[in-house]
């Protein structure tokens, strides 16, 4: 009876001894994975998959793993000095958003994609800065944001990364060159206001040869007009009035003495 407890003790000390270090070795084997993150799994330092989010085993010494955080990032594009087509000097940055869209690429195939993406990025928009001149980059800046973005995007794709977007957040001009651009644009709105005045006035002069022409083939207007201006001009006691002869009198008080002279001859 006693070899059997014996026995039994010593099983259960055997079975202890085995199942408590794969128990520990499985304990500190666990990995996290969140939901905004993958892992990518290498064994003997070959990649083996993708772990997904939740609790996964790595196991120690032969195997290991890196993170990566699959949400948009924002990396922002310093500034960077570069000169138009038409030889004009300008300090432009940017912002890009992107994500990584494949895990396995964005650790295997570069070594570090966050500052891979930021060069790539500024030698991109200093190229497409120097192919356009200064007014199509303050005018498009839309659409010189999205060449950046495709040209970026195309050699993005190997190294598992998406590209969002690009957006130019500002762009520096030589002080001199701001000057130049504000007479511009002040020459600019003096020749609207010339234009406005001179429509202005030859409307004006259309509709006062209508009214003159109204006028004169209706017979006693210019004598109607004429008093009313001045019943207008009455209202107001501190006026001084002078009143003019109408062309008409004096007319028809020359045709009375040419015709007196023809009686008396």
């Amino acid at each position: 009876m006693l070899d059997f407890i014996l026995l039994d003790i010593i099983y259960f000390i055997m079975t202890f001894s085995i199942f408590v270090p794969i128990l520990f070795i499985i304990i500190i084997s666990i990995r996290q994975i969140n939901q905004y993150e993958r892992g990518v799994k290498f064994t003997f330092g070959k990649f083996t998959s993708v772990m997904e989010p939740g609790w996964r085993i790595v196991l120690p010494v032969i195997q290991g793993y890196q993170k990566v955080d699959i949400r948009i990032k924002a990396v922002d594009v310093p500034d960077q000095n570069a000169i138009t087509r038409d030889n004009v000097s300008v300090k432009v940055n940017a912002v890009i958003y992107y994500k990584v869209s494949d895990a396995e690429k964005a650790i295997i195939e570069v070594e570090d994609f966050r500052y891979a993406i930021s060069q790539y990025a500024q030698t991109t928009m200093r190229n497409i800065v120097g192919e356009v001149t200064l007014d199509e980059l303050l005018s498009s800046r839309d659409k010189i944001a999205d060449r950046i973005r495709e040209i970026v995007d195309i050699e993005t794709d190997a190294w598992g990364l998406k590209v969002q977007n690009v957006e130019l957040k500002d762009v520096s001009l030589p002080p001199e060159m701001e000057r130049t651009i504000g007479k511009q644009a002040e020459a600019e709105r003096e020749k609207r206001a010339v234009i406005i005045n001179s429509e202005g006035e030859l409307a004006a002069s259309e509709n006062i040869a209508q009214a003159a022409a109204m006028l004169a083939a209706t017979p006693g207007a210019l004598h109607l007009r004429t008093l009313q201006s001045i019943n207008d001009m009455s209202s107001d006691q501190s006026n001084t009035v002078v009143y003019m002869v109408p062309v008409e009198a004096l007319k028809a008080l020359e045709g009375f003495i040419n015709k007196k002279d023809k009686v008396s001859l």
